[in-house]
């Protein structure tokens, strides 16, 4: 999963958004696409715990900080050197640092 990190300005271009299509486009056309997305503004975090039924909503983010996952790819790579390659391609086409985790 490669994260897409931001920080709080509002940032984001049409030339941006170009390139993040072309290299989704070019995911697809590798097979490596599963899926992504983006996410909405930290503020609209809502922090949920009911365990023991304790029903909590803190109606904030967990975490209060100026950068913050604004998106993700959820990609199929045979080897971490690819996955790799695929999150410098990533963080080149949305001109924003990207985190690289994966799954288990």
């Amino acid at each position: 999963m490669i994260f897409v990190i931001d920080d709080l300005s509002g940032s984001g271009t049409p030339e941006e958004m170009n390139a993040i299509n072309a290299f989704n486009d070019e995911l697809r056309a590798n097979g490596q696409w599963l899926f992504a997305g983006g996410l909405s503004s930290p503020e609209n975090g809502n922090v949920i715990d009911n365990r023991d039924d304790a029903h909590i909503a803190t109606g904030k983010p967990l975490f209060e900080a100026q950068e913050n996952y604004s998106g993700f790819w959820l990609i199929e790579s045979a080897d971490l050197e690819t996955a790799q390659r695929l999150a410098f391609e990533g963080s080149k086409a949305c001109n924003r640092k990207v985190e690289l985790r994966p799954l288990l």
